[in-house]
């Protein structure tokens, strides 16, 4: 079979690079190869089956700040197609998007499959051809175009070829680039939840704290600030997954093993302490300091604090030793944790790691080292951290591509 373009992967930005080109070129073939049964699974389980298909940040300056790699290169296409775009894409698809209180942006009936369905539609009726279960074993330059061979032997030739095979977490994506000379940046998991086993955080399951700042111990560049959730293994929360993107490399070269340190009170200056706890000798005197939490931290949560601070029980306020209170308020504001390990944020992927920037031509998305070879989404050593950032740079990169992907026919 020839085509005029084939794209490997049916993700966000295989299925948005060739709805692109079939558009533009609707008399010109586009074939989609995706190895596994089902289309755009990434897709289908963002924002915890939602989708969340952007971020409301429509700035491509201050959109670029969300990205630990490749933001710095993403300006450029971000000011050709980015979240704007994106919503104006999708609206005219007859798809309206929400935006919640943290900048978010999801479809208004809450269900990723809206998303996939109009994606899909678009592309069928923009003449796409869509073949599941090919997975790819080979992809050649011959003459002016390239042939690509699929496990089982069936052939297909094309004048461009776009890999868009996401994060490479099983390698197909690597090994084609690297076919074609590109060098890899190893990759390594992005957007992850920390394991703690710690008695202070034990059966809290479900319990949030809005606002934290988390920092690694001994880091001096790894610190952020997010909402903390605590899990059955330990937290997450954005604060968190903010955390691991950005220390994404150092984290795993620590083998995921270090302290946490967590600071419950952010919004109080650094000696706040003093005078939240004076406040409550004078308002509270004769309360027990394990009933009375301050700072608005959840009740079971202060429990726990007050406990790890090795204060009574039945202590009032007003008898509240200088010790106590020096060692309750590092609790409070210098809590180190102990992280033995990761897991995936619910079932979604996202590794740093891939294709090096350098060495594509991001406004083309096209090989600096191969005429006609193009790369899009997560295959690239691009990512962002949790909020819409990872589909945008995946629409993004899709819709370049395919317009790329046209121009360069003759």
């Amino acid at each position: 079979m020839t085509a005029r373009a084939i794209t490997v992967g049916g993700g966000a930005a295989g299925i948005f690079a060739a709805i692109r080109a079939a558009e533009l070129a609707p008399d010109r073939p586009v074939v989609v190869l995706e190895k596994g049964r089902d289309l755009l699974q990434k897709v289908a389980i963002s924002g915890g089956g939602r989708c969340n298909v952007t971020h409301d940040c429509r700035d491509p300056r201050e959109l670029v700040r969300f990205y630990p790699r490749g933001g710095r290169e993403l300006r450029g296409p971000f000011s050709r197609f980015a979240a704007q775009e994106t919503i104006d894409w999708f609206a005219a698809r007859g798809v309206q998007l929400k935006t919640e209180d943290d900048g978010r942006m999801f479809p208004v009936t809450d269900d990723s499959a809206t998303v996939t369905r109009t994606l899909l539609d678009a592309a069928r009726q923009a003449g796409v051809e869509i073949l599941t279960r090919r997975a790819v074993r080979s992809a050649r330059r011959e003459g002016d175009g390239f042939v690509v061979t699929t496990e089982d032997g069936e052939v297909f030739g094309g004048r461009c070829l776009l890999i868009a095979t996401g994060g490479m977490r099983g390698g197909g994506g690597r090994e084609l680039a690297a076919g074609f000379g590109h060098s890899i940046v190893e990759p390594v998991p992005s957007l992850f939840t920390f394991h703690i086993d710690d008695p202070r955080l034990a059966d809290l399951a479900g319990l949030s704290v809005p606002d934290t700042a988390v920092r690694v111990a001994g880091e001096k560049d790894l610190a952020q600030r997010g909402p903390l959730l605590v899990t059955h293994w330990g937290v997450s929360g954005p604060g968190v997954l903010k955390l691991s993107a950005w220390g994404a490399r150092r984290l795993a070269e620590l083998d995921y093993t270090f302290e946490l340190v967590v600071d419950w009170l952010p919004h109080l200056p650094p000696d706040g302490t003093t005078s939240l706890f004076a406040g409550a000798r004078v308002e509270h005197p004769k309360r027990h300091v394990a009933t009375t939490p301050l700072g608005g931290l959840p009740k079971r949560l202060w429990e726990r604090v007050v406990a790890a601070a090795g204060i009574p029980g039945d202590r009032p306020w007003a008898e509240l030793r200088r010790e106590e209170s020096r060692t309750l308020a590092r609790e409070l504001r210098e809590g180190a944790y102990r992280v033995t390990g990761k897991s995936l944020n619910k079932d979604e992927f996202v590794t740093c790691g891939g294709v090096p920037l350098q060495e594509v031509d991001l406004r083309r998305m096209e090989s600096r080292l191969v005429p006609g070879l193009f790369f899009a989404g997560e295959v690239l050593d691009i990512d962002g951290v949790t909020g819409g950032f990872n589909l945008q740079a995946a629409w993004t990169g899709g819709w370049i591509a395919g317009e790329a992907m046209v121009r360069s026919e003759p």
